[in-house]
């Protein structure tokens, strides 16, 4: 058995987390690089949450020891609305309760801010994950259509 600990990334763990979403995350986004992510933990350090897991043997060898990478989530809150982005578990750890800890971690953290709702991005064609939304309790919303418009190239 292993040791799921949910905590802010940090700057040292900006690249393991570019090469994670290449491998867990579906989809790509125009903000998926060094520079996109180091101005989201420069804006906001508890924006991106981490789920590091353990193996038992390295729990007790050296306090501090995170482990590996098995999942993502971006919890962006603007002041006003709560965001959900990159709910991402390794594709060999899913369906462990990972993703359930890190929504967890991210609804906590949003009655914290003082959020009262919150949405998630999710892409039409990735049917899987509807599932694992719909099993946290999300629910589509069909009368709104997101529109955007890339700043630049």
């Amino acid at each position: 058995m292993t040791d799921l600990r949910i905590r802010p990334a940090l700057h040292d763990d900006l690249d393991a987390v570019l090469a994670f979403w290449k491998t867990a995350a579906e989809g790509t986004s125009i903000s998926d690089d060094r520079n996109g992510v180091e101005r989201l933990v420069a804006r906001d350090p508890e924006a991106l949450i981490l789920a590091m897991e353990v193996p038992p043997r390295e729990r007790s060898r050296a306090w501090g020891r995170d482990g590996e990478l098995v999942g993502t989530v971006i919890a962006g809150f603007d002041g006003w609305r709560c965001h959900l982005y990159r709910l991402a578990v390794h594709p060999e750890r899913r369906r462990q309760g990972i993703a359930s800890a890190l929504l967890a971690a991210a609804e906590e953290r949003f009655v914290r801010l003082g959020g009262r709702r919150v949405d998630a991005m999710v892409l039409v064609r990735n049917e899987t994950a509807h599932h694992a939304w719909g099993a946290a309790g999300y629910r589509p919303q069909e009368h709104w259509r997101r529109w955007v418009k890339p700043l630049t190239d």
